[in-house]
């Protein structure tokens, strides 16, 4: 007798377990239910309607349902939305959005892949019809039509995670004036504080105005009003302050609910009913590194999900080895990437976690579009386990932080990625990568070899009048420099050192960390033994700076900025 599968949810985990199955059985009966009027859309492509990036919504929809039939003879039926699971029938109760009728449908093994719903916290103002979330086609096509038919300038977008900075972004791109406001210190957790700076800089740059701890308080026709009492002219309001796992399904049915609140599943994404499964973002999944439960919305994982769990209905094998979490966004001219843990996450966990931050060539410097890449390795003493990395700049970020997606899934190490060979031509990368010379920065910390301070440090040493040594050459130096730095350039170094006292710690920087550590190396091979080299150097001090001093008017550090 042929088995029948109902799939709840249209999108990147329901739709690649429906078609996964059709591979591996043809007679089955397979029936995908979405309550919305489109299966299969490309939900990350979202935002970039907004610009004109994607100029026809129509095109976010990757496949019909009259597709699905012919290609892969599954029914999907759009506007049915589930709403209750009957365990002890094995049936569902399907409601039709469009006539409100409702019927049941009986199953053999039913798939739960219904996603995550947008976080509307309940404020004043919130139900006004000027109030957007994004999570499908409709809501884009919603937010787009309201924004480009009426009298509006100014919009709001509430969080700044993946959602609100695209959307934000992209907003800006059609020529809004956008606030961008985030309830934590910094936008794009995935990224630590320091690395953040770089992401808030170039959101202030393109005319977005960022403002970060404060929260939504109240909405009006006009303007929100935020925690701190601060009004931001507003005549769209886009919330995008996270998701929440659509779990409602799922808990009415008795189904075992994780500590995280998602959905929980074994190694196989089987539920605590033998004939459920769940993928996709409504779940609870392993994390390979922390070792716990952990919640990810992300594509990815869920099309490897959702192949793992039709596999195991049909008895295949299945190593599940967790995940790290990787992703990537284009943030205007930068493109920025992250995987694994960041240093906070890491710490938080209860690794012993340190990190190195460099600044690199992402190709051969004499090379058209040769531009900086900002690389943190996080690594765990003293094993030297690569926990994470992120990568930003103009060029490939993403290329980086896939080799460090590897080397974690592999168990890699600092010494495994030393050694790691990879592709080289000028126009693509450097003889020696930013992920090989990020291995050998982190060995020699972990082996003693150099001490070194963090951008996040070098506030307060300047303001206890700390002696910061400047290696650059005199021109860079008087272009912009950190208010008591001594500048004695590396090429006369050697022959001013008795310039330098030897009673005091040495804090030495250059423009990028690369001659400060060549500093390093002959002042301590000359009898100093108190030197440290300043990661990220006066680019990663001048980034690091920048966003604070402008929005809170502080002092600076520097006689002038410098991002060249």
């Amino acid at each position: 007798m042929n088995k029948k599968f109902l799939v709840v949810g249209g999108v990147a985990g329901g739709a690649s377990t429906a078609a996964r199955i059709r591979r591996l059985d043809e007679q089955a009966e397979v029936i995908m239910f979405e309550k919305g009027p489109n299966v299969s859309f490309s939900n990350c492509s979202l935002p970039f309607h907004l610009s004109g990036i994607v100029e026809n919504s129509n095109k976010l929809v990757l496949m019909t349902p009259q597709a699905f039939q012919t290609k892969y003879n599954i029914e999907a039926r759009v506007n049915q939305e589930i709403v209750r699971i009957n365990r002890d029938k094995k049936t569902v109760t399907v409601k039709n959005v469009t006539s409100g009728e409702s019927y049941e449908e009986s199953y053999d093994v039913l798939v739960l892949s219904p996603g995550a719903s947008p976080i509307v916290p309940n404020l004043e103002g919130i139900n006004n019809p000027h109030v957007f979330t994004v999570r499908n086609v409709v809501d884009i096509d919603r937010l787009n039509n309201y924004v480009k038919s009426d009298d509006i300038e100014n919009i709001a977008v509430i969080g700044g995670g993946f959602i609100g900075v695209e959307v934000a972004e992209n907003l800006r791109l059609a020529g809004f004036n956008v606030s961008l406001v985030e309830f934590s210190n910094q936008i794009m957790t995935p990224f630590d504080y320091d690395m953040a700076q770089i992401l808030h800089k170039e959101m202030l740059d393109k005319g977005v105005n960022v403002i970060v701890n404060d929260g939504l308080a109240k909405v009006t026709e006009d303007y929100v009003e935020l925690n701190s009492g601060k009004r931001v002219k507003a005549q769209a309001v886009v919330l995008a302050i996270g998701v929440r796992p659509e779990t409602s399904l799922a808990k009415e049915a008795g189904l075992a609910i994780g500590e995280l609140g998602g959905i929980q599943v074994d190694g196989n994404f089987v539920t605590s009913d033998p004939s459920i499964y769940a993928v996709g973002d409504a779940i609870e999944v392993f994390h390979q590194l922390t070792r716990k439960p952990t919640r990810l919305a992300l594509a990815g994982p869920a099309q490897r999900q959702a192949r793992a769990a039709a596999n195991h209905m049909y008895n295949m094998p299945q190593h599940n080895k967790g995940v790290i979490g990787s992703s990537s966004v284009q943030i205007f001219d930068l493109a920025c990437a992250s995987t694994g843990l960041n240093e906070k996450a890491a710490l938080a966990n209860g690794f012993q976690a340190k990190s190195v931050y460099i600044i690199a060539p992402d190709k051969v410097g004499l090379m058209p579009n040769s531009n900086p890449l900002h690389f943190k390795l996080i690594y765990e003493v003293p094993t030297g386990k690569i926990l994470g990395a992120q990568a930003i700049g103009k060029g490939n970020a993403d290329k980086r932080i896939d080799v460090i997606a590897t080397m974690i899934t592999m168990g890699g190490t600092l010494e495994d990625l030393k050694e790691l060979e990879l592709s080289y031509s000028p126009m693509f990368s450097t003889a020696r990568d930013v992920v090989n010379l990020a291995a050998l920065v982190a060995q020699n910390q972990l082996f003693g070899r150099y001490k070194q301070v963090n951008v996040d440090e070098v506030r307060s040493l300047v303001e206890n009048n700390a002696y910061i040594l400047d290696v650059r050459e005199k021109n860079e130096f008087e272009a912009g420099h950190l208010i008591n730095a001594v500048n004695i350039p590396l090429s006369e170094l050697r022959e001013r050192m008795d310039e330098i006292p030897k009673d005091v710690p040495i804090y030495v920087h250059c423009r990028s960390g690369q001659r400060s550590y060549n500093a390093v190396m002959a002042l301590q091979n000359n009898g100093y033994s108190n030197v440290y080299n300043v990661s990220g150097s006066f680019l990663g001090i001048c980034l690091y700076e920048y966003f604070n001093d402008l929005t809170t008017g502080r002092k600076k550090i520097v006689t002038e900025y410098n991002f060249k």
